[in-house]
């Protein structure tokens, strides 16, 4: 047969030679008995190999009944066929290019051969293929990617490694630019990275490792768009490996892309917040999706918060959704080594195949979606729900104008958040809402509430102020919002103050766990005078009148009591300014609600007559347990360093009367108890007045021109605080009332 087809070659007879491959195929090849298969298997071979170069013209009609013989139920006919081939291939060289992919699927099957000299002869024709794609520049690449993007999702262990094994030959070739065509690829990738053998494990891990590589080398050329909402599916992955894996290119992404990753931030913050509270046994994940959160946070700049409308925006495929394909992996191992951590974020804002610059817009919406959701996820981490209401902080101060459209919607999950068990939690949901309520972005041209036009989406709770006419006098609505000693605050800060005051209402153990701690911070936050000035002005039309005696005792006890309150106390203490009289009074009305408070905000702003008068009025009062616990508090509180002033003022026994008469007056209320005993041991060293004379007699009482000048009506004062007292017997009186009613339908 050699023979027979040289002579033809020599005799460029191309239709003999036809002829004799067809019968060579026809009858003997794709022939029902099986040794005429074999036959027509090795006469193709051998004729291949008397064709010598010329077998590229007949490659076609070769290849193809070889190609038929692979699928073969004898596992010797299929080794036969691997056989041939690799003649035909060995002699043909680079003529065998154009038909690759055929050659390629049939290798493919063959990987997965279960007859072992099957598999080893597949082998030698896989080495060979891989020398001759090695050594030629005309491989097609863009003809072999779609039969390459199928055949890398088989699940079948040989078939994957013989995937792989390909990808990292066609990666060493440096005329064949793969990278063009890794989002065709690298979701099967990430699949083949979960299989159960760690020698695939291995190669899919070196080859993803090769790609990150070239990645950071050329990424200019890196479609990121197109790769990023595959990195968002396996950066969720239930296994360590791959999600560790993926984690690692998100990170190498964010920072080499920039800006470009902007659309998908809210697939990103999907995949990467739950990740930053894993514990230890996870410790690799969480360090590198702490990384790629910082990194994409400061991708948002001020700029992004400037009109849509005014920005060209970018052409990217959109975020992922549940309808996508890609199916999740199950393992993985990392892609490159762990101690990369540290990132430099000096990269370019934008990458671009052209050299054209193009700007990208920041999808708020989704990002707000996604940081909602996480925050309202009781079983969320505690270090996730710090990295969502930093992500929040960090919007409100860079896009203010945008994420006001959101507040409304936000606020009643603000609000809840105090109730969280972690104080770092807290500390950062305050942070946030001291933000809203300060920020200018958020001020309103309507008084205390914000717009009701404004576009936001409606909230579960009704959040604005109710408008009541006549509640707040002009003068008190000015002190509140703008204090001449404060900036301004805007719509939202009378709102937060509302609303924590309900918060505080409908959930009591708030305002006895962590009441103090939270006005505390939030006079450090936002100013002080202002939030104080509003609570008084809303407590003194709260209907639940126990709720506001309990309140009101809690702010007075964080006034005297608290460190970050000193100036404020300083600035009561005078009575020097219009703005401190202004606040006195608003404090006086509210604290109303609870007598012993009241008299202690006198002793506070050095009012002791007024003081005095008010201690005339307990007589009239229900006096109760609690009624005289908190005096006993009162005396406990004169005793501290607050009221050093107090005690000193003491020894001016002729220009402080009124002082002396109302401890007195405290000491007739208690009983003998230790709290008398303390006051009656401080009032039995008020000196002599005589022996406290002195020879200057014409200097007038500092007490008394302090007094005049505060130029306050305390008949008008004293008045409202009998009218307080009433309105509370009347509502003792009727809790009372109901009380017996029940007792008595419980008897019938």
């Amino acid at each position: 047969l050699p023979r027979l087809v040289r002579e033809f070659v020599a005799q460029n007879n191309t239709s003999q030679i036809k002829h004799v491959i067809q019968i060579l195929s026809q009858e003997f090849a794709l022939s029902q008995h099986p040794h005429s298969r074999k036959g027509g298997l090795i006469g193709l071979a051998a004729c291949s190999i008397a064709l010598g170069k010329d077998s590229g013209l007949y490659l076609k009609e070769l290849i193809e009944p070889v190609l038929t013989c692979f699928n073969d139920a004898d596992s010797r006919l299929r080794y036969y066929a691997c056989e041939a081939l690799y003649n035909i291939v060995k002699v043909a060289r680079g003529s065998v290019l154009p038909h690759f992919n055929v050659l390629f699927d049939g290798l493919s099957k063959l990987a997965a051969d279960p007859d072992p000299n099957v598999k080893s002869g597949s082998e030698l024709l896989d080495r060979l293929l891989k020398d001759i794609v090695t050594e030629s520049n005309q491989f097609d690449l863009v003809g072999f990617i779609p039969l390459l993007r199928e055949r890398i999702y088989s699940n079948n262990q040989y078939a994957r490694q013989f995937i792989i094994s390909w990808i990292l030959v066609l990666e060493s070739v440096p005329d064949i630019n793969l990278l063009d065509y890794l989002p065709e690829i690298l979701d099967g990738l990430f699949q083949i990275l979960g299989d159960n053998s760690k020698e695939i494990r291995k190669m899919c891990e070196v080859a993803l490792g090769e790609f990150l590589k070239e990645i950071k080398k050329n990424p200019s050329n890196v479609k990121f768009a197109e790769m990023a909402n595959i990195l968002v599916i396996h950066c969720q992955a239930a296994d360590d490996l791959i999600q560790l894996t993926a984690m690692c290119w998100m990170r190498e992404f964010i920072q080499l892309a920039g800006r470009v990753m902007l659309p998908y931030s809210s697939g990103i913050l999907t995949a990467v917040l739950p990740c930053l509270s894993y514990d230890d046994r996870k410790k690799n994940i969480k360090e590198v999706a702490n990384v790629c959160n910082q990194s994409l946070m400061k991708l948002v700049i001020p700029e992004d918060d400037e009109m849509d409308e005014a920005k060209p925006s970018m052409t990217i495929p959109a975020e992922p959704t549940s309808e996508e394909s890609l199916s999740r992996p199950e393992a993985v191992t990392a892609g490159e080594s762990q101690n990369e951590l540290d990132v430099t974020l000096n990269q370019p804002l934008f990458f671009s195949r052209s050299c054209e610059r193009i700007q990208v817009t920041l999808n708020l919406d989704g990002i707000v979606q996604v940081l909602d959701y996480h925050l309202s996820d009781t079983s969320i981490g505690m270090m996730t729900r710090i990295a969502v209401l930093k992500w929040l902080y960090h919007l409100y101060i860079k896009t203010p104008r945008k994420m006001f459209r959101h507040t409304d919607s936000l606020f009643p999950i603000l609000l809840r958040t105090l109730s969280d068990e972690s104080d770092e939690v807290i500390l950062k949901d305050l942070e946030l809402l001291a933000e809203i309520a300060s920020s200018p972005a958020g001020q309103t041209e309507e008084g205390h509430g914000p717009s009701d036009g404004s576009d936001v989406r409606p909230g579960p709770v009704e959040l604005h102020v109710p408008a009541r006419p006549g509640q707040l006098s002009s003068s008190s609505t000015k002190g509140l919002e703008c204090s001449p000693s404060t900036p301004t605050m805007n719509s939202y800060f009378y709102k937060f103050m509302i609303n924590l005051l309900k918060r505080f209402s409908s959930e009591r153990k708030l305002l006895e766990t962590r009441g103090a701690f939270i006005i505390r911070q939030l006079c450090l936050l936002l100013n002080a005078e202002n939030i104080f000035h509003s609570m008084a002005d809303i407590l003194l039309r709260e209907e639940d009148l126990k709720f506001a005696s309990t309140m009101v005792h809690t702010l007075n006890t964080i006034l005297l009591t608290s460190s970050e309150l000193f100036q404020l106390r300083n600035q009561l203490k005078d009575l020097k300014t219009p703005e401190s009289r202004n606040l006195f009074c608003c404090l006086y009305r509210s604290w109303c609600h609870n007598p012993v408070t009241t008299v202690s905000l006198c002793f506070l702003t050095q009012n002791y007559k007024h003081a005095y008068d008010l201690i005339q009025k307990f007589g009239d009062l229900e006096v109760t347990v609690d009624f005289l616990t908190e005096v006993d508090k009162l005396v406990q509180l004169i005793e501290c360093p607050i009221f050093t002033y107090l005690r000193l003022q003491l020894l001016d026994v002729k220009n402080n009367p009124y002082l002396i008469k109302a401890l007195y007056g405290l000491l007739m209320l208690l009983p003998q108890s230790s709290a008398f005993q303390l006051l009656s041991h401080r009032l039995q060293c008020v000196p002599n007045p005589e022996l406290m004379q002195t020879t200057d007699n014409t200097k007038p009482s500092t007490s008394f021109k302090r007094t005049a000048a505060c130029n306050i009506d305390y008949t008008e004062l004293l008045q409202h605080f009998e009218k307080v007292q009433n309105k509370h017997l009347e509502a003792r009186h009727q809790r009372a009332g109901r009380a017996e009613q029940l007792d008595r339908r419980v008897v019938l």
